[in-house]
Parts: C-alpha cells; sequence; structure tokens
C-alpha cells in the first residue's frame, strides 16, 4: 500500500533532510524503504540505531558506500544525534540525500547538538484513515477501521486475536523501549497504570487533578507523564478555542488517542477516529504546504459544546461536531453559528442522511462523504 506521504518525502529529499515521525509501528520504515527498489530492513542503506555494529559504523563516521539514500531509523535515542547528522549533511549533501525515522517527536528531541536549522523538512506519518484506504469509502471500511483501528498491521489483519496480542506488545515497546531509552522514568509501572486508564477519559476534558488522586502523585508528575506520552505518540490532547466575548473555556484539553480501537465506549471511538483525521489534515498541511494549522473545540461556561474547530493562520475553517447516529442538526450548532466567526459547520454521522441547513451554515453529513470530500 502506497502511503499518502511518499510523493511528498520523496520530493523533499531532494532538497533537504526529511525527519519522518510518527507512532510506533505506523509504517514509517516500510515507506522509507519503498523509496529503494526492493530494499528490505538488511539492505545496506537502512542504518538502525539500535544495531550495535551500525551505531560503531556512525559514530566513526563512516557511511555504507554507493547508496544514495541513506535512512537512519531510531537516531534520536542518542545523545548528539542532531550534531551527527549536522556532520553527515554538511559533508555528504551534494551526493547523498537523508530520510531519519523515529518513533518519538524528533522536533522535540534536540539533545545536545545544532538546532539543523533549515538543513531539513519535517514530516508526520499517520494511521490508515478512511480517504486514504478508499477514494470513496464505504461503510464497511468505517466499520473495520473502528474496530481494528488504523495502523497498518492489525487493520489488514482483521483478526481479533492478533489485535489484541499486538495491542498488548506495542505499548509495552512503548513504554519499556522508547519512553525507557528518551526520558528519566523510574515509575515504569505507574506509566503502564495511567496509559491502562486513558482510553476511558479519550473525548472527554481530561482532569489532571482526578489522575493524580488515582495515582498518588503529584499535579505536576502527571502532566508530564502525560506530555511524554505525547511526545511517544502514544495520546494527543486538544486545547479549546477562545471565545472570550461567550465565555469559553481557556484552559483545559480534551484527550484522543492515536489508537483510537483502543476506545471501549462506541461514541467515544468514533469522536477519536473523527479527530485522528482531523489531525491527521492539519499535519499534512502544515508540513507540506507550511500553513499554520491547529485542532481545537469550544464549549462555553454553560456546557455547550463544539467537537473540533479547524483552524488555519489563526482564523476558523470549520467546525465538526460528530453523532453516532443520524439525528437533527445539534442545537450547540445553531447556537455557534449565530454567535462566532466560524464560516461553517459540519455534523458528521455514521448514517445515510446528507442534508444542508442554509441558517446555520450547517452541512449534516456521512463520515465516510466527509472524509471523501476533504481528502483526508
Amino acid at each position: 500500500m502506497k502511503r499518502y506521504l511518499t510523493n511528498s518525502v520523496k520530493a523533499d529529499l531532494a532538497e533537504k533532510m526529511v525527519f519522518l515521525g510518527g507512532p510506533r509501528q505506523v509504517g514509517k520504515t516500510t515507506l522509507s524503504l519503498s523509496l529503494i527498489k526492493g530494499a528490505d530492513e538488511s539492505h545496506p542503506a537502512y542504518l538502525n540505531w539500535d544495531l550495535r555494529e551500525v551505531r560503531q559504523m556512525l559514530l566513526e563516521g563512516n557511511l555504507p558506500a554507493e547508496q544514495s539514500l541513506i535512512i537512519f531509523d531510531e537516531i534520536h535515542k542518542y545523545k548528539h544525534w542532531r550534531n551527527l547528522l549536522k556532520g553527515f549533511y554538511d559533508k555528504y549533501k551534494s551526493r547523498r540525500h537523508f530520510l531519519i525515522t523515529g518513533s518519538a517527536r524528533l522536533d522535540h528531541y534536540r539533545r545536545g547538538g545544532d538546532s539543523l536549522q533549515g538543513r531539513y523538512h519535517y514530516h508526520r506519518l499517520h494511521p490508515l484513515s478512511l480517504y486514504e484506504l478508499n477514494a470513496k469509502p464505504t461503510k464497511s471500511d468505517l466499520s473495520l477501521l473502528l474496530r481494528y483501528g488504523g495502523f497498518p498491521e492489525p487493520f489488514l489483519k482483521q483478526n481479533v486475536r492478533h489485535w489484541k496480542r499486538w495491542q498488548r506488545e506495542r505499548q509495552s515497546r512503548v513504554i519499556q523501549e522508547d519512553l525507557i531509552n528518551l526520558e528519566r522514568v523510574k515509575e515504569v509501572s505507574q506509566l503502564h497504570l495511567l496509559a491502562g486508564t486513558l482510553p476511558e477519559k479519550v473525548a472527554s476534558v481530561l482532569s489532571i487533578n482526578n489522575l493524580k488522586q488515582d495515582l498518588s502523585v503529584a499535579y505536576e508528575t502527571v502532566n508530564r507523564w502525560i506530555t511524554i506520552l505525547e511526545n511517544l505518540y502514544y495520546c494527543f490532547r486538544i486545547p479549546p478555542y477562545g471565545l472570550p466575548h461567550l465565555r469559553a473555556m481557556k484552559k483545559e484539553r480534551k484527550l484522543y488517542l492515536w489508537d483510537w480501537s483502543l476506545c471501549g465506549d462506541e461514541s467515544a471511538r468514533f469522536e477519536n477516529l473523527v479527530a485522528s483525521h482531523l489531525l491527521k489534515y492539519c499535519h499534512f498541511k502544515e508540513d507540506t504546504e507550511g500553513d499554520d494549522m491547529a485542532l481545537r473545540f469550544v464549549r462555553d461556561a454553560n456546557g455547550r459544546e463544539l467537537d473540533f474547530v479547524v483552524v488555519k493562520n489563526n482564523k476558523p475553517l470549520f467546525a465538526v461536531e460528530c453523532k453516532t447516529g443520524e439525528r437533527s442538526l445539534s442545537r450547540n450548532i445553531a447556537y455557534f453559528s449565530q454567535r462566532t466567526d466560524i464560516p461553517c459547520f459540519y455534523q458528521v454521522h455514521t448514517g445515510d442522511r446528507d442534508y444542508e441547513q442554509v441558517e446555520s451554515k450547517a452541512r449534516v453529513i456521512p463520515v465516510t462523504r466527509f472524509c471523501e470530500m476533504m481528502k483526508v
């Protein structure tokens, strides 16, 4: 399966280094190797920092011969990785292309070296989405994506037993390997406990105070742990969209997971799927076109809420409300359409009805058609 970022990555490699970040097992290595005909993990151009012989070769300043594209995988685990890459790039940039992948935010882990400013383009690879599966997605596509999530391996297997085992192994590797390699955290068992409780918090405002009581640790500790899990692409939070004249919520953030299939609640899982699709849209526009994109939500002092607002260059593009069934237009859309500068509203659902309500600047639309229209 050709991934949606393949052409963008290939084009950017002609100009600079490319950093490709994203969750563990989302397909970064597969995409990278697809750029070299017939390549697999044994190809000399693929350099995995976890292998001792690769580490030794790179620290000695050597690169494999006769390879125009060099792929560095997980090199961010090295304390001075940015200085090492800077040296290779400045020496070989006229003859080699460099693709750097990692299962953590490569823009965050900048340990001990040059910022590499101006030397790279950054892309974030997301799980499979409806439009990536099918340019005209169906209800069957939606059902499978909700059930197995968007990570390629469990989705393509479509086997419940395999999905359960894959989930358990992935969480263990994220915390036992990635986290311990990158962060100074001793309370590994509590982080496992925290990660296990987060699926119950999806689609709601995350209360750090409640979590600190459950885990018996300080507020700052819980907040730091959540931030670490965000940096490892396990979860993400979205802040509110400020509407001061409506006394809107300003600080609390809503929580979602990169793997929505972990959500036990049907409506929360659907909202998480939509959140992930919209975040993918924002990241794609930001990484490929350079626009300042943001995903937000709206909630006022009286509890009226819009699930999502997509913001481009500090101006709202559209808002989205999620419904698992075919329902009439949300009262919240009608309310906020009259009192905000949001230009249009979508109520996405799992049914078939598709109609507009002009006075509310709104469209009630199946989520499959919405994704087809938005190309996310």
